[in-house]
């Protein structure tokens, strides 16, 4: 999974271990595009990717505007913003989040 938004040339990515904060996944992953364009590819790729991995759909919302897409991969849920609108939301403050090393290091093979 980071290794498809690496690809993408993602920027500031930053991944939140959600297990002992949240139910609705174990991970958050949170990662900014230059454009709208650049944020609805990587979401593509992600999309693509992850379908393959488990073979069903992915759902994905916000593509239409590109400025902040959420991809449900089950266990890692990943947003995607525009960097003004990713400083606009703050999710990293809002989940009290700096970087997790060790959080990144278990998403990487997701």
């Amino acid at each position: 999974m980071l290794a498809s938004l690496d690809d993408d040339k993602a920027e500031d990515t930053v991944v939140i271990d959600l297990a002992d904060k949240s139910s609705i996944a174990d991970f958050m992953v949170i990662a900014s595009g230059r454009s709208s364009r650049q944020v609805t590819t990587m979401a593509d790729h992600l999309a693509e990717k992850l379908k393959a991995g488990r073979k069903g759909p992915v759902p994905v919302e916000g593509k239409s505007h590109g400025d902040w897409v959420l991809v449900d991969g089950g266990d890692v849920i990943v947003h995607l913003f525009r960097p003004e609108v990713r400083t606009f939301y703050g999710l990293e403050k809002m989940w009290g989040a700096l970087l997790d090393e060790p959080a990144e290091a278990a998403v990487a093979g997701a």
